[in-house]
């Protein structure tokens, strides 16, 4: 079966993307603080800075850090904080090299269940929690790849139906919605901001006051 897969919305970066694991791992990692499409057109942007069609661990674990920024840099840079996501870049590299003989497909190939998929991913540099969980949704809905108990170890981002992360772009309409999501959600977390201050601000008076008060 062919994978399609329309993260970066550039059909040859999305072909890199379809067929390379450790194209798709580094994707999910540059996924921060830049739009999507910016995130998911990296690996090819980087795979042809190198002078390859693909990416390879123990290339990029092997390179010159100072270099590596360099080519992370160059305009267009790959990233908005490049510096930085070169030096993760390489360290998941390294540790893709040193755990997995630098096959990224390893860290689910023979994964046999969900929260031990999860687990691995957790335990890859620069994986925080919500991101491994987006990545492992995107294994299971967009990959194919489904150990027993996937979307509950995926959290919401596993669930059927959703428009909440990169797991479920498949095109420019599910992009439309994960980004409306995200706005909306982004728009909550800053109206609830002031309450959630004023209450915890409530709390620590309410904690002098106890304290202050005259013992028994």
């Amino acid at each position: 079966m062919t994978t399609t897969i329309r993260l970066a919305q550039q059909p040859e970066a999305d072909a890199l993307l379809a067929r390379s694991p450790l194209a798709a791992l580094v994707g999910m990692l540059l996924d921060q603080q830049v739009p999507m499409e910016w995130a998911f057109t990296g690996p090819y942007t980087i795979a042809r800075r190198l002078g390859g069609d693909d990416l390879d661990a123990h290339e990029i674990a092997a390179y010159d850090p100072e270099e590596f920024v360099a080519l992370l840099t160059a305009k267009p840079a790959v990233h908005r904080y490049p510096g930085s996501m070169a030096k993760r870049v390489q360290q998941l590299c390294q540790y893709l090299v040193e755990e997995y003989g630098g096959d990224a497909s390893a860290v689910w190939t023979d994964a046999a269940t969900g929260k031990e998929l999860l687990d691995r991913l957790l335990a890859l540099p620069g994986f925080g929690k919500q991101k491994a969980q987006i990545f492992l949704a995107l294994l299971g809905k967009q990959y194919g790849v489904r150990p027993e108990g996937w979307r509950e170890a995926a959290g919401p981002y596993g669930e059927a139906g959703s428009y909440r992360s990169a797991a479920d772009i498949t095109g420019p309409e599910s992009l439309a919605k994960v980004r409306s999501y995200k706005q909306e959600a982004k728009r909550a977390a800053k109206a609830a901001a002031p309450a959630k201050a004023a209450g915890a601000t409530k709390r620590a008076k309410s904690g002098k006051a106890s304290k202050s008060s005259p013992t028994e």
